[in-house]
């Protein structure tokens, strides 16, 4: 189910009516910079998930590293 000619070109004639031909490059640009803000927002948020991982596994590795101290049993008196 793909678009043909014709369906394309009622669609533009559509457009053209709704909005006139002043207002589509207007259109386009904002649709433009939305895209950007978009693509910039992305790559925010998965440079963030990155260093989080990163941040985790190096909590991680140094946990696992350092050596735990053994529990001591803590008493109610003297032992006999």
């Amino acid at each position: 189910m793909s678009l043909g000619t014709s369906e394309i070109l009622l669609i533009a004639v559509v457009v053209l009516l709704l909005f006139g031909a002043k207002r589509i490059p207007e259109l386009a640009r904002a649709f433009g910079r939305a895209s950007s803000e978009y693509k910039k927002a992305k790559e925010a948020i998965a440079n963030e998930g990155k260093d989080l991982v990163a941040e985790a596994e190096k909590a991680a590795a140094s946990s696992s590293a350092a050596p735990e101290a053994p529990a001591t049993k803590k008493s109610d008196g003297p032992s006999v």
